[in-house]
């Protein structure tokens, strides 16, 4: 049986790539919780230490979190969102947790955050640390004041557009750590100098391995592949640093301490 070939670079939520334009389809879904004997969505209590200690060596002074209250999201890829809050000062976190497999998804997209908060071109929730204790992993954000409208989407624009000026170390495509799918592996490394063959080999190729050609035969895939370096190799692509999920539901406006509303994305 054959598969439809679907021709985009895939990249997860909130997790970048120093390449051209992509697009996926990843959505995060609302869900309603209220468990307080529990993190939010699930994750177990007996990760609060841990947690703790993590956020303590991240801030530099003593941190004990405890569970907050408030709603979350089931993210893609399993993982799962919540509040946490300090108990000596009554900071807020966002954490975003997960178990298994998912755990490298956790941490790519902690590095991915801390890559577009270093630009310092669009506000994003500042990475504060990322952990994992067996098999379970997390990821705490800074917790922001979202509000939802208000906002300049114009000045969303300017800003990611800044975002997309900041260009690769040695002009170079990939990242410097593999991400996912959701769930499903995505390699980044090793870096490589040209559009053309980032794309076949680590992303269209990538798929194609993963779906045994998507039940096409060798000649098929090899015109496939043949056709879309030859139409990738006809633009001249700067590797730029980007978002690699970018849709509607992966920006807001939070308003800060001194009241202005400002473009976000997560």
């Amino acid at each position: 049986m054959r598969m439809p070939l679907i021709l985009f670079s895939w990249l997860p939520t909130v997790v970048i790539s120093f390449s051209p334009v992509t697009i996926s389809n990843s959505r995060s879904v609302p869900i309603t919780t209220s468990s307080s004997s529990r993190l939010n969505m699930g994750v177990s209590t007996d990760l609060l230490p841990h947690m703790s200690k993590c956020v303590s060596e991240a801030l530099g002074r003593k941190v004990e979190l405890a569970s907050a209250s408030g709603g979350g999201y089931a993210g893609g890829g399993g993982a799962t969102t919540s509040a946490v809050f300090d108990v000596a000062t009554s900071q807020k976190f966002f954490v975003k947790a997960t178990t298994g497999v998912a755990t490298t998804m956790l941490q790519a997209e902690y590095e991915g955050v801390k890559e577009m908060a270093t630009t310092q071109t669009i506000r994003v929730p500042t990475p504060i640390a990322y952990g994992n204790e067996g098999r379970k992993a997390y990821v705490v954000f800074e917790y922001l004041n979202f509000c939802g409208a208000g906002g300049s989407n114009f000045d969303l624009g300017v800003q990611l557009a800044k975002m997309h000026r900041c260009t690769s170390p040695k002009n170079q495509y990939g990242f410097h750590i593999d991400n996912t799918i959701g769930a499903t592996p995505q390699p980044n490394m090793p870096w490589m100098d040209d559009w053309a063959d980032f794309w076949d080999v680590h992303r269209l190729g990538h798929m194609l391995t993963l779906t045994n050609d998507a039940g096409y035969g060798s000649d098929e895939i090899s015109a496939l592949r043949l056709k879309t370096r030859e139409l990738l190799s006809q633009h001249a692509v700067v590797p730029s640093l980007m978002h690699g999920d970018l849709w509607g539901g992966n920006k807001s406006f939070a308003k800060e301490e001194d009241g202005a509303i400002v473009p976000v994305i997560l």
